[in-house]
């Protein structure tokens, strides 16, 4: 199984490795877990801009990163339920 404590939300080579092998349902449940994770990560970074950075422009562009993932996140963790 896929480690899903990736800080960073980034595979590593072996989730990588067992995504590769997986096939049918395991591979549904291996890919939405990972991004998941992926998209939290991307969640993580954005709020981190929100709270550090300095530029409207680019906070725009964070709030609507978090909005979109998040969006994305509820459904692929409905896809799981």
């Amino acid at each position: 199984d896929m480690d899903m404590d990736m800080g960073d939300g980034m595979l590593s080579g072996s989730d990588m490795r067992t995504l590769a092998k997986a096939t049918g349902e395991e591979f549904d449940r291996l890919w939405l877990t990972g991004m998941i994770s992926h998209h939290d990560g991307a969640v993580e970074m954005a709020e981190d801009v929100l709270e550090d950075g300095k530029s409207a422009d680019v906070a725009a562009l964070a709030r609507d990163i978090i909005k979109a993932q998040k969006a994305e996140i509820a459904t692929m963790k409905g896809l799981l339920s």
